[in-house]
């Protein structure tokens, strides 16, 4: 007869792989929302607040550049028409404006600190790690990442999926649909993800073990070199589920453009069973 204590055993047991059952169908459905797209202009969708402030200030920017261009351009026109050879053919024979040579070293002052006013405090918010709910520590490598997350033991690698295999082929394809993606995937997708739950402050430690790497998400703001010898650190807070990729933006070799990331955001919920599953799956 089964004493209480197998019992007991087999139920934990069934219920701990129902949970990793549920965690990795949660995670496996996850909408991609972070991703280029072929043909496409402007920013991907942002999913931190960091990266809202970086698009607010670059169509800020934007729009000051453009009044500046077209007051430059206007002036430009006026000058040629009003001052040609033709209508005007006496040229005159000064060769100083004092108040428009002080006007002219003044103005672009102001709009420098005026910049300044608005784009340091978002620089700021970029350079200031708080305090992580989460910690990882990211090394680059030729070419391939690795992660650990110092707080619970859990260290893991992470390739392109159809890494070394050549151009997208039928074995590729099922690789990245075993892994819940769709052939628009490849050359995006990695192996393992980065998996991080909603509304935590993520701080990710960035070093390199070999040459210059850059560890990047656009959709969220966040873009750091992994230098050898050396620990920088970035953070994020994402505010939206989903799949977000994102790519080696330091030249590092003659596979550069092969070493992806791949960051799933997740119900906190579906984290701690991640986690559970992870524990086992990838000891540090």
């Amino acid at each position: 007869m089964m004493t209480f204590v197998k019992r007991l055993g087999l139920a934990a047991g069934a219920a701990f792989g129902a949970n990793a059952a549920t965690a990795q169908t949660a995670i496996e459905d996850l909408e991609i929302v972070g991703a280029p797209t072929p043909g496409a202009m402007g920013f991907q969708p942002a999913a931190t607040e960091l990266a809202r402030d970086l698009q607010w200030l670059d169509g800020f920017l934007l729009v000051i550049c453009t009044i500046i261009t077209l007051f430059v351009v206007g002036l430009l026109a006026w000058i040629i028409l009003r001052y040609n050879a033709k209508r005007n053919p006496d040229a005159a024979t000064f060769t100083h404006n004092s108040p428009l040579e002080v006007a002219w070293t003044i103005v672009p002052i102001v709009i420098l600190v005026f910049i300044g006013a608005f784009s340091l405090p978002i620089l700021f918010k970029q350079q200031e790690i708080p305090e992580g709910d989460i910690n990882i520590t990211v090394t680059g490598y030729q070419w391939f990442w690795s992660y650990e997350y110092t707080d619970e033991d859990i260290f893991f690698e992470s390739y392109m999926i159809g890494y070394n295999e050549g151009n997208l082929s039928d074995d590729i394809v099922a690789q990245l649909e075993e892994a819940g993606y769709s052939e628009d995937e490849f050359r995006l997708a990695t192996d393992t993800a980065v998996v991080v739950p909603m509304g935590a402050t993520v701080v990710m430690t960035v070093t390199g073990a070999d040459v210059i790497h850059s560890w990047t998400i656009p959709a969220f703001g966040v873009k750091q070199d992994a230098v050898p010898g050396r620990f920088a650190q970035l953070w994020f807070n994402a505010e939206r589920e989903g799949i977000y990729f994102g790519q080696c933006s330091e030249l590092c070799g003659k596979d550069h453009a092969y070493m992806p990331i791949t960051v799933k955001v997740v119900h906190p919920d579906v984290y701690e069973e991640w986690l559970a599953t992870a524990r086992e799956e990838f000891p540090a």
